[in-house]
């Protein structure tokens, strides 16, 4: 298979178990950071998921850290695993997830935001936790991909640095991560359904070759389309890619744009 090692797994330069773990304790971490500082009020204001509240975004992040669970105890056969199988265009996974999401979130137990935010962070390192010894078992597979334990651990770490970011705008903050070039090696690794897209244009080609090849400490690349920053031209800026492909804030725009925060 093009673009994979003789089991179908892809490299994705950069995810590997120290930095990949580290990032998404990192992640977790900041998660409780952010909710920390959230008052009553806070807790009832709108999150960038416009049908929910930020106490909807934490009842969301512990079923989500709990189906992570279910996943491997279930892997490479679970519910996730049989969904990916199908192959189905990504439109259409994400609407069969947005529905499963909205039904977890109906059945959890009444608890607050803080309760649920302790509840996930305690879920999530316990997931972390059990993934070492079996980091490249088969997770799943979409398509021609087959996706790792440790993959799948890439798709997480992304979710809670983007849901980091739901959490701090609700709060009419920014966020943005210390080190982006890890979670997109991450989203590469893990989400195999969700191509990164650049500004009007499709996945940002060659950004993990470009930052192999560029070796380490050569900086982060600049934005899509320019010389500017410190690594290959035209690359694009990571952490704008996920938030775009995310559905968070519109192509060619950028976070800081005037209007996107509340």
């Amino acid at each position: 298979m093009e673009g994979t090692d003789g089991a179908g797994r892809r490299p994705t330069p950069g995810w590997s178990p120290g930095p990949a773990l580290a990032a998404y304790h990192d992640g977790v971490t900041v998660i409780c950071q952010i909710s920390v500082l959230f008052t009553d009020a806070d807790w009832a204001a709108p999150s960038p998921c416009p049908e929910w509240r930020a106490a909807d975004l934490a009842g969301h992040l512990r079923c989500v850290a709990d189906d992570f669970h279910e996943y491997l105890d279930d892997a490479p056969a679970s519910r996730l695993a049989r969904l990916m199988a199908t192959g189905a265009h990504p439109d259409t996974l994400a609407r069969k997830l947005a529905r499963q999401n909205a039904a977890e979130l109906a059945a959890l137990p009444e608890a607050s935001g803080p309760e649920n935010i302790a509840a996930f962070a305690s879920s999530a390192r316990c997931y972390a936790q059990r993934l070492l010894p079996i980091w490249d078992l088969p997770h799943h597979q979409y398509r021609d991909t087959l996706v790792t334990v440790g993959g799948m651990a890439g798709a997480a770490c992304a979710e809670w640095h983007l849901h980091a970011w739901d959490l701090a705008r609700a709060q009419g903050r920014d966020y943005r991560p210390a080190d982006p070039d890890i979670l997109l090696s991450g989203w590469l690794a893990g989400q195999p359904h969700l191509p990164l897209a650049g500004p009007g244009r499709p996945v940002l080609a060659g950004w993990a070759a470009a930052r192999a090849a560029a070796g380490p400490g050569t900086g982060r690349p600049g934005p899509p389309g320019t010389g500017d920053g410190d690594g290959p031209a035209g690359a694009g800026d990571p952490w704008h890619a996920m938030l775009r492909s995310s559905g968070r804030i519109p192509p060619g725009s950028a976070p800081a744009d005037p209007g996107l925060l509340r």
